[in-house]
């Protein structure tokens, strides 16, 4: 472990324990079923992809039952534009700078910026999160979630664990408690929302990877820290792959370090347009690939997903809808994961 990573790991222990206390989830006075939200902020302040990407099911759910909110999210670095390009109802993004330290004024103005707009909701995603908390409490609203386990939610959705699922059950917990009907409709699927020329591009990108008729099966060989399989492991799996799928293309789809835990023995797929990505993805049939930003980017895309998951605990962050399935490699025999496969390309 290197230094600075200790270092941050000190940080977030600090910062958790001073925090840990901050607000309860308020549902305000005197509640009102004709309530209408016209303004919601969402507190997600994290750069990493994947998280950015498991808040568009709660920003659909609010969509579905206010067609006319607006909603400003508050997070870190510069994805939120490009993840929410096609979402009208995002109206701004709140953004803390990715390294706080090297840009300590602009970092302070966001926290002043948070209490600058009158809210109806604010809704932190991550209760663990210290700064989602402190900056839910932070914000002027009526009504706020902070993000803390709520026991009815827990003994009625056993899928409550999930980063993407949870926050939408307490969105509708709380109509609920205003008087709204519940809602008893599939939780909306991750979704980046493609348009179809970015589709209709990516396919010309495909067709000069892979010049022929045959459809495509998407791999992606990284992920960080221990997430990351190892060469061996995917030197067998991808050899299975090839001599079950004969009557399928298999593309390799890069991470931005441009490696290869296959040695690019696979026509591969290089870009950092996260969009491009996600339009390449949707695609091919079906994206193989550990528990990373890539794989919910995946799903974003709307194709099945066979998500592999050997570290992170798969009921927080599994892909779900669509007929994808998160694996557990420490139990699933490589043959069984050739069954799985086969079943999504049928």
């Amino acid at each position: 472990m290197s230094f600075k990573t200790k270092i941050n790991a000190v940080r977030r222990k600090i910062t958790r324990s001073l925090t840990k206390n901050i607000g309860t989830t308020k549902l305000g006075q005197n509640p009102d079923s004709k309530i209408e939200l016209k303004n919601v902020l969402i507190c997600r302040p994290n750069h990493r992809l994947g998280n950015l990407l498991l808040i568009t099911p709660l920003v659909q759910e609010i969509n579905h039952a206010f067609p006319d909110c607006k909603i400003d999210i508050f997070i870190k670095g510069g994805l939120g534009p490009i993840v929410f390009k096609n979402y009208p109802s995002v109206e701004n993004f709140i953004v803390l700078p990715k390294k706080p330290f090297k840009e300590l004024l602009k970092y302070i103005k966001v926290w002043f910026k948070i209490k600058q707009k009158k809210y109806d909701l604010v809704i932190n995603i991550d209760g663990g999160s210290s700064s989602g908390r402190m900056s839910t409490q932070l914000a002027n609203a009526d009504f706020k979630f902070f993000g803390e386990l709520n026991l009815e939610i827990v003994a009625n959705h056993p899928d409550y664990k999930h980063m993407a699922k949870y926050p939408i059950f307490e969105f509708r917990h709380y109509l609920n408690q205003l008087g709204f009907s519940n809602q008893q409709k599939e939780i909306p699927t991750i979704d980046i929302k493609l348009s179809e020329q970015e589709i209709q591009d990516a396919k010309k990108i495909l067709n000069q990877i892979v010049p022929n008729d045959k459809k495509t099966i998407a791999i992606f060989t990284f992920a960080t820290a221990a997430k990351c399989y190892c060469k061996e492991w995917w030197d067998v799996f991808y050899e299975k792959l090839v001599h079950n799928f004969p009557e399928y293309n298999i593309v390799e789809v890069l991470p931005v370090e441009n490696v290869s835990q296959i040695n690019f023995k696979a026509p591969s797929f290089y870009s950092k347009d996260v969009r491009e990505i996600a339009a390449f993805i949707a695609n091919t049939e079906v994206f193989i690939g550990a528990d990373s930003g890539i794989m919910h980017l995946a799903c974003a895309s709307q194709i099945p997903v066979v998500g592999l998951f050997s570290v992170t605990v798969p009921e927080k962050y599994e892909p779900y809808g669509n007929n994808n399935i998160a694996i557990d490699t420490n139990v699933t025999d490589l043959e069984t994961m050739i069954e799985i496969i086969k079943k999504r390309l049928n």
